[in-house]
């Protein structure tokens, strides 16, 4: 069963070939698994080989193409007619520079009298690189590559009611693997003991809906390491008294995410921590309650960054970015930020993840919220005490 009806699907394409017209692309070749899954439903584990989804101007329906090995994972997920998903076999993919998936791709552009054509491509994303684009080039030498790194991406800021629904289940679920991790959290407990809970309960879902495993693993150092901000758990590391511990987390439904952190300090917290924890959550506030449709993000970040400067303390990297559909390596968009000169204007259903926090001299404190922007403010997906929580 499609996430999405139909008619959803063919409005996101309307609007991705609006986007392209008004950019001068007559084809778009998209390779980002989220937007390739925003497109046209694709959902597999396949994003290791290439493979793509094809939008172009004169054909009614996207194409997606795929390994031979996964055509059943598109025919299963996809809206679009049987017609319009194809395979290529193995021999494009273990003799790269000799026959490539981008061959495959140029030989089906050709056939359908593309080849001559304004061709987009995701230049930037996680998911295309630079041998793509030389075989792309020789195999299509009459076709002019555009750069379109975000154009699926932009389309995808607003959220639909449907897309809205699987973000609050995501919330729901990493609420209660938040939840749990704190309880579990003790001086003595092996941090991959908590670790694997959270995968559990990550994946369990909540008692009506499942999860999926999200698009990063959960970030959860403790100790000195919550100085750095991408530290995950530790293979024999055991929780200390009197040590710090911050969990950024995300639940998963239909791949999309709702991220949450929140910051533990096992035993007596000292004054320096509970002081940061203080400035980040009225930052935090300060940022939310500057969030309003026709709103620019460098303000909302200016609100966040007013506030702490206050207190002596001072944030140089992004405080917030959109998210929603997420594939590994990252669940953001890639599009908007809270940060300084950042004018995008805010919109309602906007989705971002608010993230301030803090990586200090030996310690870290982070206490975030994946937000909705409403029609006069905002309102925070995630539901959680906002707080330094003490074990």
């Amino acid at each position: 069963m499609l996430p999405f009806e139909k008619t959803e699907y063919k409005e996101r394409v309307r609007k991705v070939k609006t986007s392209m017209q008004e950019q001068g692309i007559e084809v778009l070749l998209i390779t980002d698994p989220a937007n390739m899954n925003y497109v046209s439903g694709y959902d597999a584990l396949s994003y290791y080989v290439p493979q793509g989804v094809i939008v172009a101007t004169n054909l009614e329906e996207p194409v997606c193409i795929v390994r031979l090995q996964d055509l059943y994972c598109a025919t299963e997920t996809t809206w679009m007619s049987g017609e319009n998903v194809i395979a290529y076999p193995d021999k494009y993919l273990w003799e790269p520079k000799e026959l490539h998936v981008m061959d495959f791709i140029g030989d089906f552009l050709k056939e359908k009298g593309l080849q001559n054509k304004r061709i987009g491509l995701e230049f930037d994303a996680y998911y295309f690189n630079a041998h793509w684009y030389k075989k792309l080039e020789n195999s299509l030498q009459d076709a002019i590559f555009i750069d379109a790194t975000a154009l699926v991406n932009w389309i995808r800021g607003q959220k639909s009611v449907r897309e809205l629904e699987y973000m609050q289940i995501a919330a729901r679920i990493v609420e209660k693997a938040m939840y749990n991790a704190i309880e579990n959290i003790e001086a003595g407990v092996r941090e991959c003991h908590v670790a694997a809970q959270i995968y559990s309960d990550l994946v369990k879902g909540t008692g009506v809906y499942g999860g999926e495993s999200p698009s990063l693993a959960p970030i959860m150092p403790a100790g000195e390491r919550t100085a750095g901000a991408h530290f995950s758990w530790t293979t024999e590391g055991k929780y200390q008294d009197g040590q710090l511990v911050y969990m950024e987390l995300s639940g998963s439904y239909k791949r999309y995410h709702a991220p949450l952190t929140r910051t533990i300090f096992i035993g007596k917290p000292p004054q320096k921590v509970q002081e940061t924890a203080k400035i980040v959550i009225e930052g935090l506030n300060a940022a939310l309650s500057a969030v309003k449709p026709g709103v620019s993000c460098e303000e909302v970040e200016r609100a966040w960054q007013t506030t702490i400067n206050k207190h002596g303390l001072e944030k140089e990297s992004r405080m917030g970015y959109t998210v929603g559909i997420g594939y590994p390596p990252v669940w953001t968009e890639n599009t908007a930020y809270f940060k300084p000169g950042e004018k995008t204007v805010l919109k309602p259903n906007m989705t971002f993840h608010m993230m301030p926090g803090m990586w200090l001299d030996g310690y870290g404190v982070a206490i975030t919220e994946t937000i909705r922007v409403t029609e006069n403010g905002c309102e925070t997906i995630t539901k959680f005490p906002r707080e330094l929580f003490v074990k």
